[in-house]
């Protein structure tokens, strides 16, 4: 293993032992929560068996659990970067380039519904739909192909409220308001959101709303934190968003539900940056002001269509349709790459980017017991993305539109052994791809090249497969093996040619960034214990690198990336009534092939992969009152960039940090009030992408938010 397997291969069998050994004289052989475990469905993995019939590490964050997250951090990525070590630290601004799963790029979905822009990748995926109306979010680890391109470290699959149960009116609502410990006017924040719906027989009708206002952000020593004025900010910005769903009840099996999403988050535009300074370690701020330009800003609008049978012919079919549209404004600036002499004087010029995206799919899947033993699945996705990215004040196309197209046969298989013992899992996915450029000149400060367009394409057949052992209720053990894909970023290697008398179909090179993940793992879901030991290591022959320019634009590089990892999880029920310990680790190393030899030899940087960490939380619930604590420690991290074994630069290095959160509940009869603390104790500390990338640039030198409290009151009907 080439890296660092001395380090991870110990740790695993250390972990895989001791769980098992704990279970001989602590766990009851028959306990009350092994058939509630077996049921749990990962509607992501495009099956109905339950998650312990298949070889994967998978995570559910269901309501309860999202909701107390979402109070202490404000959106879904801060809730999964909480809840998994493996995720990396979040920049705690509106892009997420740079944030991994398992030190690769999550597939961020809705119902299955890919939110990602793979041609142009815009890193705006974290935010598509308000998390008030999510009943849950399945975490699927590792690379694969389950739901097409993207999922190169994993799935985040955001699931929409559940359709009502009973007759008649339903629904609930949501206030709340945040301020920071200095109770600045500025840092105030609010939210409404409610939910209204209504079923009568065979019909249902759900309709919501929400709006939230941020103020800015303050870091643990009292300064406002830094505007990133040009790829986005949470902080002092407004959102809106609207859902709506129809349902019909066919049958007592079928149902066709049509729903509906609309987001949309936008700065305020009334501050700006100013740079801090990474020699006297003073991070980069803000100052009321009127940037140039339009707001920085984020829209999507999601239509979704399905049919389910539950029993059509003895198995389930799933028939989906759905469009999906984005816009997202990115900061304005006189930067070199956006001055044209036959427009303006240089340096005099202003401009802004827009990535705008529209996605049309048709996804079919059935899936059917066709003997005893064995379930089949079977199915057919199909894609089709248009993007292109446009500056806004003088219509140029810096990337032109491009139309990605897939077509994706797949079947998997799961024969039970032994009274379902023993389970035997695989499957392949065809992926049919091609690209469609059209001809443009690319901007003058590339050359004004003119660049003739093309159709390249590949196909390529992904596999998958694994083995689970589950000797006894609640106890399984898995190894596996997974490929999942991506394209590199076409958009920022269209948009980058400089050479002249380029043909797209001999120039770009669109063979998918195929990685390989293996993991073995084993888990314990027994009496008061719940613990978990993943050792993954994956791979990939073209590699997609980010790497920054002199002009701080991330480019593209195709090079060999190895990356394994270690995850440990244990949580436990505790002798006192209704409290529960946890606690989870991740270790995580990766290299990358700078010569292009064929063998790694410099380490992944900070945008690449995350430091390692350790969580620990404390949860109490009994009658009405509920609480939580919970601190994640991130460790330091040092990164050898150069082939010189020795030459670790000081200058990427991350000293680590920790950070608490605590939040309490009380039902009151009329509602739960809650209370969130996030990073209770201040600290004050330089974000991880701050302090290992750009460290050359003092306007990207942030730092983190400080002490939050967040007051809300929610109720239900």
């Amino acid at each position: 293993m080439s890296v660092r397997s001395e380090f991870a291969l110990p740790l695993i069998a250390l972990a895989l032992m001791a769980p098992t050994a704990a279970l001989a004289d602590s766990v009851p052989a028959v306990p009350a929560e092994a058939d509630e475990t077996e049921q749990v469905v990962i509607t992501a993995a495009r099956t109905e068996l339950p998650a312990s019939a298949l070889p994967l590490t998978v995570d559910v964050i269901e309501k309860e659990e999202l909701d107390q997250q979402v109070s202490i951090a404000g959106s879904v990525v801060d809730a999964v970067a909480n809840l998994s070590p493996s995720f990396s630290p979040t920049r705690q601004k509106l892009s997420g380039a740079g944030e991994t799963l398992r030190g690769r790029s999550p597939l961020y979905a809705i119902n299955g519904i890919p939110q990602s822009t793979p041609v142009r990748d815009g890193s705006r995926d974290g935010y598509t739909i308000d998390p008030f109306f999510l009943d849950r979010v399945e975490l699927i680890y590792g690379s694969n192909a389950l739901q097409g391109i993207g999922a190169t470290g994993g799935v985040v699959n955001q699931l929409v409220a559940k359709a009502p149960a009973t007759d008649g009116f339903s629904g609930r609502a949501l206030l709340q308001g945040s301020a920071g410990s200095g109770l600045d006017d500025n840092g105030l924040g609010g939210k409404a959101a409610a939910l209204v719906a209504w079923r009568g027989g065979a019909f249902d009708v759900t309709v919501g709303g929400a709006y939230e206002k941020r103020g800015v952000f303050y870091d643990g020593a009292g300064r406002i934190i830094g505007v990133d004025g040009a790829q986005g900010d949470t902080m002092a910005s407004k959102s809106w968003s609207a859902f709506a769903r129809l349902g019909w009840q066919l049958n007592d099996t079928a149902r066709l539900e049509l729903f509906a999403n609309r987001f949309e988050l936008k700065g305020d535009h009334d501050y700006v940056q100013v740079a801090g300074s990474r020699a006297t370690n003073t991070p980069s701020t803000s100052v009321r002001g009127s940037p140039d330009g339009e707001p920085v800003s984020n829209r999507v609008e999601t239509v979704n269509l399905t049919l389910t049978d539950s029993d059509l012919a003895g198995g389930k079919l799933v028939l989906q349709a759905f469009f999906n549209r984005t816009r997202d404004i990115f900061g304005g600036s006189t930067a070199s790459t956006f001055q044209d002499v036959s427009i303006a004087p240089i340096g005099t010029l202003f401009d802004q980017s827009a990535n705008k995206s529209r996605k049309l799919g048709a996804r079919f899947s059935y899936e059917r017991e066709v003997a005893d033993l064995l379930t089949a699945t079977v199915g057919f996705d199909s894609l089709w993305d248009r993007t292109a990215q446009s500056l806004l004040w003088t219509g140029r196309d810096w990337v032109p539109p491009t139309t990605f197209r897939s077509l994706a046969p797949f079947a998997q298989l799961n024969l039970g052994l032994f009274d379902d013992r023993l389970r035997l899992a695989g499957g392949v996915r065809y992926e049919d791809v091609k690209l469609k450029v059209d001809d443009f000149t690319t901007l003058a400060s590339y050359g004004s090249r003119a660049v003739g367009g093309g159709n390249p394409s590949f196909r390529d057949a992904l596999l998958n497969g694994g083995v689970i052992l589950e000797p006894v209720k609640g106890i399984r053990a898995y190894a596996s093996y997974a490929e999942g894909y991506t394209i590199a970023d076409v958009g920022r290697i269209l948009r980058a040619i400089n050479q002249p008398d380029v043909d797209i179909d001999t120039f770009l090179d669109i063979s998918p960034v195929v990685s390989n993940n293996r993991e073995i793992g084993v888990e314990v879901k027994r009496g008061p214990l719940d613990a978990s030991a993943t050792y993954f290591w994956s791979s990939s022959k073209l590699g997609g690198l980010l790497v920054l320019n002199p002009a701080g634009v991330y480019d593209v590089q195709r090079q060999r990336i190895e990356i394994e990892g270690l995850e440990v999880n244990l949580g436990v029920r505790l002798p006192v009534n209704g409290l529960r310990a946890s606690i989870g680790y991740a270790h995580l190393a990766g290299r990358t092939d700078s010569d292009q030899d064929g063998v790694v030899d410099v380490d992944l940087d900070g945008a690449n992969i995350s430091p390692d960490r350790l969580n620990l939380a404390l949860d109490y619930t009994r009658g009405p009152l509920s609480a939580r604590v919970q601190t994640g420690f991130y460790l330091a991290r040092t990164f050898m960039l150069s082939t010189n074994p020795t030459a670790y630069d000081p200058a990427t290095a991350f000293e680590g940090y920790n950070l608490t959160d605590a939040v309490v509940r009380y039902e009151t009869g009329f509602g739960g009030v809650t209370l969130a603390v996030s990073n209770l104790f201040d600290a004050d500390y330089i974000t991880y992408n701050s302090d290992t990338i750009s460290v050359t640039n003092d306007l990207r030198f942030f730092s983190g938010r400080g002490r939050v409290f967040t007051l809300g009151w929610d109720f239900k009907f």
